[in-house]
Parts: C-alpha cells; structure tokens; sequence
C-alpha cells in the first residue's frame, strides 16, 4: 500500500475509476481489506492470506512468515534465528538433509534465485515458489511449508555441519561497513536492544552452541499464533484454503507461550556526535539523526490522507536537495532528508549526505538550511502541484496494472500487513482515495504539516563515518561536528525562488517523416518497418502489461571508434551530455516539464555499439520519442553542470582503491588483460582529469549526429495504428549523414597459458578466489547455450560438494558468456569466496569437480534440473516486454532471425550430457586459465 512500493503501472482508466465510488467519502471511515484477497484465521492463531492471480501463469508463490527474529534470542542463542532458517533445509520430518533442495531443483525451481528465506530482527520469513504445471506440485510446497512450521529436525551432526556454512556467511559481511556499523548502533539505536541482536549473530555463540539452545528457539517461537502462511497466484482460493486448514490446523501453540513483546527504543537524552573511522571506507558521510517517534501504520481514511501529504512533502523536499547537487561545486555528492522507518514501530526525521571535496561544513550547511527552509517558509504551488501529478499518475498506472502484476508482489504486500498491520485497502480503493484527496490537500495544509514534522534544533546525533585521513588531511572532532551544526542552524535563510520553465518539450512533431516499407514477421508478431531516411524500426505489441512501452536502439561503433587516447572521453560521453541536459533544460529541470508522466530515455556509448534505451507508459510515447529527436538535436553544454559531474566522479573515486573488493577487480582486470588502456578498472581520480567537455561532447555528436543503420526496437502496450505516425514523425526526420557504422577490433585480447596471481589487502580473515578461462571460439546459438549448461551443473557441484558437504563457502559459482563480437570469445570465470586457511582445499575441490566434469559429463538428473529450471523461466520470460526487448536487439546485433526465440525449448532438450561433457573438455582448459586470490594483509598463509 506504501506508495513507495506501488507497482508501475498506467492511466487510461481514470473515468472507469470515477465511476466506481458515488458513495462519500468519510475520513473516519476504516480503511476497509481489498475484495479481492481472502484473509483468515485458524482456530489456533495462524493467520492467512490467499489470493488467485493469473501472472505468471502456472506458478504460485508461497510464504511461511513468522513474527520470529533475532531480537527474541536469549543470551545464548544470538545468531540462532538465522541458524533456524539454514536448519530449515537441512532436515525435517518428510525431507532428509539436501532431499529438498533436490527435490525443488527437480521440479524447477533454483536454490537462492527460486527458493530462499531471510531473518531480521523481528520476522524470519521463508520463500517458496511452486510450478503447478504437474499434478503434485503445490501439494508437496505445503508439505515443505508445514515441516518448516513444525517438523525441522536440528540433527547434532546436521548443525555441526552447517555451522561451517554459516560462519562463512559471517565472513561475507565483514569489512569496513560491519565495523563502523558496530560502533555506530547502540548509539543510533539509542541503546535499545536491537543493537545487541544483530540477525548474523555472534561467532562465539555460531560455533559452539548446543543443540538444546536452537530447539528451544524453534519451540518458543515457532508456533501457530505468531505464524501466516501467504498463497498468491494461479491457485482457487478455496483449494488453498483447503490445504492450509489440512497441513496447517494441526498446529498447537505452547501450554504456556513466551510473550512475544517488541523492544522499545528509548528517546535521546541530550546532542551529541560521533565519528567513525576506517582505513577500508569508501566515502566519506554525515548523517543526522533527529528525535525518534512512535510509527503509525493508517487505520482510518484520514490517516491514509496523511501519509499521502507525508509522500507529497517528501518528493518535495527529495526534489530541493537533489538539485543542489546540480551546482558547478555542490555542498555534497548527494543528500537528502526524510522521515523514515527506523526499526519495527519506530520512525524518525533524518538528514544524510555523501561528502564531496568541501568536506562537512558545506554539505551540513545544506542539510540544515534546506530543511529549514522548508519548514519556515514551505514548498511553492509549483511544487505541490508537480509533486500531485506524479503521485497521482502512480496511482492510476497501479491501478491499471492490477491484473498484469505479479504475484511475488502480492506475496510482499499482505506479509507486510502481517508483521507491521500496513492496511491492504487494495488499489481501486486507493486510487479512488487519491482522485477524491489529493485535490483536497491545500498548499496551506502541506505547509503547516512541515512547520510540525521537520525538526527545529531538537536533540539529535550527528553521526561523520569515513576513510581513515591520509597524511595531510583531518577527519572532524565531535566537536567540530556539533559546532558545525549549530553554525548551520544560526544562518539567515531566504525564501527559494522557483524558476520558470516551458509547459513542454517541443511544440509538435517535426514534418516530413514516412514510411516505406513495412513487414510482418507473424510467427513472433513483430512488425518491421523500413523509415523514408532508412531508418529501421521492429514494433512488438504485446499485452504482457497494460500501460508499459519499452524502446531500445543500437548500432556498431561506439568507443571502439576512437584511438586509445581519447578513451576515457569517449567512456564517459554519455554520461557527461546526461549530466547536462537538452535544450535550456538542465536534467532537473527536464524532470520539472514531464511532471505527471512516466518516461526516461537515455544514450549509451558502449564499447562496439551505440543506442538508446527508454520506457513510457502508452499515453507518454511521444515524449519518449521527443527526448530521443533532442539527443540528435539539441544536446546541451552547460561547463557547470560538466564540472559538477566530474568532480562528484573524482570525489567518488578518491577512495575506491582502499576497498579490499575494488583492488581484487582491478588485479583481475589487469591480470587477464595486462596494461592495455582499454582495460575498464577500477576508476581513479586522475581518470576525469582526462575527460574534457569539448572532446567529450564532440564525440558524443559525432555519434548521435546520425541515426544511419540504426535499429529502434518498441515492446509493449502500443497500438500498431496509434504509434506508426509518431515513429515516422520522430524517427523518420532523423539525420542520417553517412557515419561510420561498424566497430573497429582494438584487438585487445585476454593473456594465454596460466596466469597466477595473489593479492593481500584487508584487514579481515577472508579470501576470495577467482579463476577465469578465456579463449577463441567459432560462436553458434547452440554452443553458447551448452557452455551456460555446463556452468549450471558445475554450479549444482558447488552447492552439493564446496558448500553443503565440506561446508567451506557459502555462496559462488561459475558463470559463462559467450559471444561473436568484436570475434568469437568464451569466458567461464569461477567466485568462491571463503576462508584463507581454506583456499587451497576449495581450489583443489573445485578443479576435482571440473576434472570430473570433464571426465564423466553431468549427469542425466544434473543436467534435467537445469533443463527444467530454464524452460520454466522462459515460460514466465514470454510474458515480459523486457525479455522481448533483448532477444529482438539480441537478434539485430547478431543477424539472426527473431523467430529463434521460439525454438529455446527445443534447444534446451536437444542438450545431452555427452555435450555438456565435450564443452567441458573444450573451454576449461587447465593449461589456460587466470588466477587471482585475494588474502587479507599481513596474514601468513602455511601453502604460500
């Protein structure tokens, strides 16, 4: 129901909307529960939600939640809800350890990307999508649900087993952010307990816990009444109520429950600061945290009222800060303030900036100032009405797309209702809200709500978190930190003033467009139509989604037309001219004019080609197709909007290389790839010294002064008749001077034989590993598809061998690519991050696999999961204009006939393992690969 999670969709339904709702609306009025979701409870407490939805087809999405998370583990137990929720696929009464996984790999769904859970502090919820496709399915996915709810074994030996896996994903999430965040907690917390409760856990409790203290967690809190079970998607209502009352009325609470309270968190008792330090940091950030109040979840019409005028002051103020980093020298990289949830119950006004080359004063001066300005003198008509447009062409793209949205979103929403009571009023509800509303809504009234809401020199903790200084530089006291706060509380303060801005793009589509040719591909419908100045365009209508209209466009060249030299201009062209704008109007301003639409169009100047790629719903097509003319047209140069990019790039660069992650990328880059200067590293400070507004700006036009052999591809919710005029208007007057519309090969080429190297940097025991095979290759469709088998089975071993048998990584795994251009390449590189002490053990099991692999190919039930999983998610592809999008551009770069998208099923079966075998043999040659393993500093490894 929040807006900041409606799902996009479109608007022609405003006038089948207004007619829904004749009756008055009366604020005091309950928000009532949406018609279409059927909410219940058991006799024994548990709560559930059902409701049939028809996207994806043949698949419906099923959620255990418990109101059960970290902040209820006793002493002994810290790290053993999230511990539970491991334990939850390692044995229970109808599956054996790894029987699960198995068994819901084999029927589809993927471990990690299908079938997952997370623990937070106060919830553990668990995700468990199911094909329905075979009779069976969704009687077995209850089954798994119910085990999860009260039949979880916690075997010693299991435990001890897991434990490995989960100290390592321990391992992953420390570094500089888990440091300071451990300082930085209890006193953003204000001492509350959840600073003490984080969901990892303490190792020392993770290692040597006894069994008895996990069960006695999954006992007390893992009981009916604190439980809902959500089933959203192709499912009748009343044969998933059927089995929940079968697998789920069973369920006993304790004879004497713990209470299940929520922990308070104290308000603050008096100013002060903190600064935290890290020499891994990768920015520098202050942060400004005001007094903590109660939340408030809306009962009544009237307080879903005033979450709206919260939503439009907020957009408002969002708006003011961002373009203060529209200065040729901004106070800060970025910034902003906003009320927002703290923890479970709790909210708060907070001030956050990332810190550019001025330091603290500036970026605190605006944080301050800005705020104040809102409150004491409020926001424009200009803005409210900006600001009213946007929410409300949220709610009627939402509202339109409420029968093409997928059910994973549902599934979020009523969990939601369960944990944190956010009504689910549905959306015919709330759009009727917003239409009646939201006209209501005075400059007066949101005005005095900013007056009350934003904080004036109240009690805070004001927070800097950054990079250790280096020689020559300082990190602010607490005090300086507090006085540069009060300084920026005492500054005079003047009223914004607003801009005047033209009401639209351009005054009319250009004359002269046609069309010459057109064609229909039936077999995919797609339609191709041939442009009077030669353009070419592939229009794809689709009902996927009733309010989505996808563009891209592309063609060869892009940075590979340029010498080595001129690299780096040609690398950030795009991104310089979208830093400036089109025509007078600077990208905020751009923002401003479009109020009340949805659109976006970019350009992007790639490595060998060149295009666009936008979205808009139906009724803003034109839109997107002006932004498109303006690139060739009118692109803007603005020296302080071009001097503002780079030095926020500079300022984001300087301490990238104090990143353990950042140094290990860049060691792989330059390891396989050597000096070259087209290796895209790690960007360094000195890296915008050599990009140049001119240079940059005449390559850009060098390459969108034309549209020759280029392709525009359209998918979505258009139709044929209505979009054909503005495509020949728009695209069709296109210049089309003859350019360049080949890429070069630079001829930078990965090194050959075997490369191995080792980096130590890091202040934690942790260690990832990378290998990397390159090589040529004569490509084929048919070729590319067994390599990425052969990276899926291999990834089933990685599960099954490295993580669940010998339990020394967490997560990792191959990945494949394969392409033709600028010549036929294969790439399989492997990730597994891990242990130091453990390094050598996990390259040796990972290269047994591979050599196993290589010897006896996968086999037929390996290879079948994989099988099964993809031709399920191609299924659900089908239906997604964003799919159709890339296989329509895949099928232009690659010259090949769309209509191969159709053949996928039948490719996929044609795999054999006797191929997944020779391409193993063939691409994973142990005689030419890359190696880069990174340890942590200082640390003596015995095998080195």
């Amino acid at each position: 129901m929040k807006l900041s999670k409606l799902r996009l969709i479109s608007g022609a339904v405003l006038l089948a909307c207004a007619c829904m709702a004749q009756a008055e609306i009366r604020l005091s009025d309950p928000l009532p529960l949406a018609t279409e979701v059927t909410v219940g409870k058991l006799p024994n407490g548990l709560t559930y939600y059902i409701k049939k939805n028809a996207r994806p087809a043949q698949k419906v999405e099923l959620r255990l939640v418990v109101k059960a998370g970290s902040i209820l583990e006793d002493d002994d137990q810290q790290g053993l809800a999230h511990f539970t929720e491991h334990m939850a696929f390692n044995g229970s009464t109808h599956f054996k350890r790894n029987e699960l996984i198995s068994y819901l790999q084999s029927i589809g769904v993927k471990f990690g990307a299908d079938l997952n859970a997370y623990t937070s502090f106060d919830e553990t919820v668990y995700v468990l999508p199911i094909p329905t496709n075979k009779k069976g399915n969704l009687e077995k996915g209850f089954l798994v649900l119910e085990d999860w709810a009260h039949g979880l074994k916690f075997n010693p030996a299991d435990i001890n087993s897991e434990r490995g896996i989960v100290l390592e994903e321990a391992r992953l999430g420390k570094g500089a952010s888990d440091r300071m965040n451990k300082v930085l907690y209890p006193k953003l917390l204000n001492g509350s307990r959840y600073a003490e409760r984080m969901p990892i856990g303490k190792e020392s409790v993770l290692k040597t816990f006894k069994p008895e203290a996990i069960k006695r967690f999954y006992k007390d809190w893992y009981r009916p009444d604190l439980m809902a079970v959500v089933v959203v998607g192709d499912v009748e209502p009343k044969q998933a109520e059927a089995m929940i009352r079968q697998h789920f009325g069973k369920l006993k609470n304790p004879a004497k429950p713990r209470p299940r309270l929520y922990a308070e968190v104290p308000q603050r008792s008096q100013t002060e600061a903190l600064v935290i330090t890290d020499k891994e940091a990768p920015d520098d950030t202050v942060f400004i945290r005001y007094p903590i109040r109660a939340a408030q979840e809306p009962v009544t019409i009237a307080d879903y009222r005033r979450q709206m005028i919260e939503n439009l002051y907020g957009q408002m103020l969002s708006a003011r800060m961002q373009e203060l980093t529209q200065q040729a020298n901004p106070p800060f990289i970025q910034g902003g303030s906003s009320m927002g949830k703290l923890v479970r119950g709790y909210e708060s006004f907070s001030a956050y900036a990332l810190l550019g080359k001025g330091g603290v004063q500036p970026a605190v001066d605006a944080l301050v100032q800005e705020d104040e300005r809102a409150r004491r003198f409020g926001f424009s008509q200009d803005e409210l009405d900006r600001a009213r447009k946007n929410m409300l062409r949220n709610y009627e793209r939402a509202y339109s797309e409420r029968d093409k949205s997928d059910s994973a979103g549902f599934v979020a929403e009523y969990s939601r209702n369960f944990l944190e009571q956010e009504a689910i009023p549905g959306i015919a509800n709330e759009l009727l809200y917003a239409q009646e509303l939201l006209p209501q809504v005075t400059l007066q009234e949101i005005n005095e709500t900013v007056a009350k809401v934003i904080p004036d020199q109240q009690k805070k903790l004001v927070v800097f978190m950054g990079a250790e200084p280096k020689a020559g530089a300082s990190v602010p006291t607490q005090q300086q930190l507090l006085d540069a706060v009060a300084q920026a509380e005492q500054q005079k303060i003047e009223p914004r003033t607003e801009k005047v801005l033209a009401s639209k793009l351009m005054d009319g589509p250009p004359a002269g467009g046609s069309i010459v040719a057109e064609k229909l591909n039936s077999a995919i419908g797609v339609t191709e139509l041939t442009l009077g100045n030669g353009v070419r365009v592939l229009l794809k209508p689709t009902d996927f989604k009733n309010d989505q209209v996808l563009m891209g466009s592309t063609r060869f060249g892009g940075q590979s037309l340029f010498g080595d030299a001129d690299i780096y201009n040609a690398r950030y062209a795009s991104a310089v001219v979208g830093s400036m704008g089109l025509k007078d109007l600077a990208p905020l301003d751009l923002q401003k004019v479009l109020a009340g639409k949805t659109v976006n169009v970019g350009a992007s100047l790639g490595e060998l080609s060149e295009g666009f790629g936008g979205s808009a719903s139906s009724a803003d097509v034109e839109a997107m197709l002006q932004l498109v003319y303006l690139y060739f047209h009118d692109v803007r140069k603005d020296a302080g909007l071009y001097q503002s990019f780079i030095g926020k790039q500079q300022d984001l660069a300087k301490n990238s290389m104090a990143q353990p992650e950042a140094v290990f990328y860049d060691a792989i880059q330059h390891a396989m790839f050597g000096d070259n200067p087209r290796v895209d590293g790690v960007p360094r400070v000195a890296d915008f010294d050599k990009v140049g507004l001119d240079r940059s700006l005449e390559i850009f036009r060098q390459r969108f002064s034309s549209a020759r052999d280029m392709t525009f591809i359209f998918t979505g919710s258009f139709e044929l008749d209505k979009i054909k005029p503005l495509v020949a208007s728009y695209l069709g007057t296109l210049p089309v001077a003859d350019v360049p519309h080949a890429y070069r090969d630079v001829g930078m080429r990965p090194v050959t034989g075997v490369v191995k190297k080792d980096i130590y940097m890091g202040s934690e025991p942790k260690s990832t590993i990378s290998i990397t095979f390159n090589g040529d290759v004569a490509y084929s469709d048919e070729q590319k598809l067994t390599l990425q088998a052969l990276g899926e089975v291999l990834n089933l071993k990685v599960i099954e061998v490295l993580r669940e048998k010998m339990s020394m990584i967490y997560g990792g795994g191959f990945e494949t690519s394969m392409g033709q251009h600028p010549y036929g390449h294969y790439s399989v590189a492997l990730n597994l991050p891990t242990g130091p002490e453990n390094v050598d053990k996990v390259i040796a099991a990972a290269f047994a696999e591979i050599n196993k692999m290589k010897a006896d190919g996968p086999s037929v039930a390996d290879l079948e999961k994989v099988k099964l999983n993809w031709i399920t998610r191609q299924q659900k592809s089908l239906r997604e204009n964003n799919y159709w999008m890339n296989q329509l551009m895949g099928s232009v770069t690659q010259g090949r006939d769309p209509a191969h998208i159709l053949r996928y099923e039948q490719r996929v079966r044609a795999i054999t393992p006797q191929a997944v075998k020779l391409a193993a043999q063939r691409y994973l040659d142990m005689h030419n690969y890359v190696q880069v393993v990174l340890y942590p500093e200082r640390t003596n490894v015995a095998s080195k």
